[in-house]
């Protein structure tokens, strides 16, 4: 299985630290980790910062070869504040290295040969990396949006655009309610407007993250639940990139939808139970996890 993720690397700074990430990277290496061919297709700058991430990413075992490099704009930061709950918000520099993806034939030929495209709608901000990203959903068989709304780097026109452009969407659920006001979606339940937002995008299969109430599948036209673990929330960062990972894994490897949500609910527990993105688990940790919070 290979999977290709699309759009931003970059610096996460913390008021005490700094760390990589950027969700196609975490959720790039989060596969990686569980043994799935994967790669990013991003763009850096020249400088210190994005050195630093490609020695990250060769430590790691990870290709570079989609890894574009830009003499004009810097490597990308994300400031990132926690709040009283240690959940995270973003402050996102631009322009810089990641909004000037070029489209060329490596990149047109990685996805191509890809099982499955994963894409944020961030990374679309730009017009140069939007062109880029255009080419390539015409090229990708399976194509995975996760949807980041960060004001103000999204429209709405764009954004229905890429969502009806996916095969699968993920959203948590402040999106949700804020897609369902742009799209005057009326529905007032959870399922239903989950299903309202299927049917706008004609899209069957969406994911909805809950924060500490777990999430919600629309799969093939059947709801899937899992109600969450219950943790100590170190840092929200990376959580749903690792549990988006997870879920596209286990669904693509053939795996039943609701053994799918349980797995990757519970990844993004322990990713949010830890510092950082891209702590590493082991199947066993994962299972015993699992077990333990039955």
């Amino acid at each position: 299985m290979k999977i290709t993720c699309f759009g931003e690397v970059l610096w996460d700074i913390f008021p005490e630290h700094k760390k990589i990430g950027g969700a196609p990277l975490n959720v790039a290496l989060r596969l990686h980790s569980m043994g799935i061919d994967s790669s990013i297709i991003t763009r850096i700058g020249d400088d210190t910062l994005g050195a630093n991430i490609l020695a990250y990413i060769e430590e790691r075992g990870m290709p570079i070869h989609t890894f574009q490099k830009d003499k004009t704009y810097k490597t990308g930061e994300v400031q990132v504040l926690l709040d009283n709950d240690n959940t995270a918000t973003y402050d996102i520099s631009k322009p810089v290295a990641w909004d000037f993806i070029e489209c060329s034939d490596v990149l047109l030929n990685e996805v191509a040969q890809s099982d499955a495209f994963i894409f944020g709608s961030l990374s679309s901000r730009n017009e140069v990396s939007r062109k880029t990203l255009f080419q390539l959903l015409d090229k990708a068989t399976y194509k995975i949006l996760d949807v980041n709304l960060r004001p103000p780097h999204y429209n709405v026109k764009l954004l229905s655009q890429l969502m009806r452009s996916a095969n699968f969407i993920k959203l948590n659920e402040e999106e949700v309610d804020e897609l369902c006001a742009d799209f005057h979606i009326k529905e007032t339940l959870f399922l239903d407007k989950i299903y309202a937002i299927a049917t706008y995008t004609q899209t069957d299969q969406i994911c909805v993250t809950r924060g500490e109430k777990g999430a919600t599948l629309f799969f093939e036209n059947n709801f899937y639940h899992n109600n969450g673990y219950a943790i100590k929330v170190v840092d929200t960062v990376g959580a749903g990139d690792s549990f988006l990972a997870t879920l596209i894994s286990e669904l693509i490897q053939g795996n039943l939808p609701q053994i799918a949500i349980d797995y990757a609910c519970a990844v993004g527990a322990m990713v949010a139970a830890s510092e950082g993105a891209n702590t590493i688990f082991t199947q066993k940790e994962v299972i015993d996890f699992i077990r333990k919070h039955i």
